[in-house]
């Protein structure tokens, strides 16, 4: 686990990364003059509006206002958490990353990756070409699946027998050790032999595409049905998801996603064009996998057999999701046809049928009060009593809020009481401005770090400007003065580094709406370091009109004194 990623170490990081190359190869790039263009990759436009700029290791869009730095381009595109960002970043730049302090030290995950990966390959080798591979593809074919999707997927073959994967990667002793850590092995009296056999293979994968575990089907009778790699340094099952990666990989924008059972589902889903379905990896719903799911996604499906067992892991995926729900996003559930799964469904009524149903799903907050209701007597005070203690007590782990006022407001209309919350007003929440917005207006403080922001170089020109401005106070003034100071003292500095000091601190949201070049574009380039000169210079008159009044209010009141002793 990554360790402190402290501010000196992400400057470090992203003077040793090219953004250029980073972006490029995510999205084609075209030179244009000293920067970079392309369409944007955030939103649908057909004239490019997105620029990339080596110099500033910044990226912009004009059109949504995106930007930011290499950090920011992996996380809002490849979906990755900051730590992960940096550590891909880090990878790529040969650069070591501390270790997290308060963990032993575990083993470099690379070759538990590789290990990963060579037995992935040798598994789709064993469906094409092993002797036993006859049995595997009946089965396939016979659940309707099609030779691309199930290469799509990276399908395998873990042949009968204790060693396939012993005698074909595990020809040293410490190849043996990788094996083993990786979950490929398993020991029993000193005897080490394959975890898997005679199994359809499914490589699991994690958001970066990079094969972290497996699972596996049998075929025939045997017990049990489905196998899971047990956790390991790379793998934890309560992060993990099966099927995100392809669905991110088939869809840069999914209208949702789905949440099913099984790898089966999320196949056959996929070879009906519903590539937005995924599956937990024999463990239940997690917040981990929830937090996951509502980044990648507008709305969010949870799929259900129509039993009571389905309804029963239903009320707890409801519980984990409950304290991440804004309202912003719809969380719905959907309960299957007795008999049904998700595959079979789908095989029966086709993609437009399926979706239809998913369309109808029930909301989150339908299902609360279903479940919660048909515990609890509305007609009876000890019921009504019941309802609003049960729904009082899940509510209170949820974000505050207006989709928590709703849930409270409709909790107060079933059981005739007020509850607390709902007795006071609450202070609405402060509106993010989305993006395609215009920038925020600008004063001239505002302007002035605008301009640095875009380029630091201009702080050799501010200081040469009297520093009468830093005598004011505000926020404004102190940023403007931290942020010639930072560029002072470490010349050279790009704009990417510059406002990576400012992540995870309060000043970060304003640091990062300045750092917005619509608000400098209309200054032509030769004149922003002159404007910046200007901004100063009428800040210290200011200064300097402020003293002259200050000094006036003061005569007056001295001479007002004067006046009183006369008398």
């Amino acid at each position: 686990m990554v360790g402190d990623i402290t501010p000196e170490l992400r400057e470090q990081l992203l003077d040793r990364t090219d953004i250029v190359e980073v972006i490029g190869r995510r999205v084609q790039l075209k030179k244009a003059g000293g920067e970079y263009k392309a369409c944007c990759p955030f939103h649908a436009e057909k004239t490019p509006s997105f620029t990339v700029s080596p110099s500033k290791q910044f990226y912009h869009c004009f059109g949504c206002g995106a930007h930011g730095n290499a950090i920011d381009f992996l996380i809002e595109y490849d979906r990755l958490s900051f730590p992960e960002a940096v550590e891909e970043l880090a990878q790529r730049a040969g650069m070591p990353l501390p270790e997290a302090g308060d963990r032993p030290r575990g083993p470099d995950p690379r070759p538990l990756y590789a290990v990963l990966e060579q037995a992935a390959a040798l598994y789709q080798q064993a469906l094409r070409e092993h002797p036993q591979r006859d049995a595997a593809v009946a089965y396939l074919k016979r659940r309707g699946l099609s030779g691309e999707v199930v290469q799509r997927f990276g399908v395998g073959l873990a042949p009968a027998g204790w060693g396939f994967l012993l005698d074909a990667l595990g020809q040293s002793p410490e190849q043996r050790e990788r094996l083993l850590a990786a979950g490929l092995l398993s020991e029993r009296d000193e005897r080490r032999y394959d975890r898997f056999r005679e199994r359809i293979m499914f490589p699991i994968r994690d958001r970066r595409g990079r094969v972290v575990a497996f699972g596996g089907r049998v075929l025939g009778d045997g017990e049990p049905k489905y196998l899971n790699s047990p956790e390991t340094p790379v793998f934890v099952k309560g992060r993990e998801l099966y099927g995100l990666y392809e669905s991110q990989q088939a869809l840069r924008s999914p209208p949702r996603l789905l949440v099913v059972e099984g790898y089966m589902d999320v196949i056959a889903l996929a070879q009906f064009g519903i590539d937005y379905a995924v599956a937990a990896l024999g463990t239940a719903t997690t917040p981990e996998h929830v937090k996951r799911l509502l980044r990648n996604a507008p709305e969010l499906v949870f799929c259900f057999d129509g039993d009571r067992a389905g309804r029963d892991a239903a009320w707890k995926a409801l519980k984990v999701a409950l304290p991440l729900a804004t309202g912003q996003q719809p969380i719905r559930f959907l309960f299957l046809p007795d008999g049904e799964d998700p595959d079979s469904l789908v095989r029966r009524e086709g993609r437009e049928g399926f979706e239809a149903r998913l369309a109808e799903a029930r909301l989150l907050s339908a299902f609360l009060f279903e479940q919660v209701g048909g515990r609890h007597d509305a007609d009876t005070p000890e019921g009504r009593a019941g309802l609003a203690d049960e729904v009082q007590g899940l509510l209170a782990g949820m974000p505050a809020g207006s989709f928590r006022a709703q849930l409270e407001a409709e909790l107060a209309r079933r059981t005739g009481q007020t509850p607390t919350r709902l007795q006071r007003p609450s202070r609405p929440p402060v509106a993010r401005r989305p993006r395609g917005t215009p920038p925020l207006a600008l004063t001239p403080l505002r302007r002035a770090v605008a301009l640095l922001l875009d380029d630091p170089a201009r702080a050799a020109v501010a200081e040469q400007v009297p520093a009468d401005w830093r005598q004011m106070d505000g926020p404004g003034v102190r940023l403007l003065a931290e942020i010639i100071d930072i560029v002072c003292a470490g010349p050279g500095i790009s704009s990417a580094a510059l406002i990576e000091r400012w992540r995870g601190t309060e000043g970060e949201r304003a640091v990062r709406r300045l750092a917005d070049a619509r608000l400098v574009e209309t200054i032509p380039e030769d004149g922003r370091a002159a404007e910046l000169v200007g901004i100063l210079e009428r800040l210290n008159r200011d200064v300097a009109a402020e003293r002259r009044a200050a000094d006036i209010r003061q005569r007056l009141r001295e001479r007002a004194g004067q006046g009183d002793e006369g008398h």
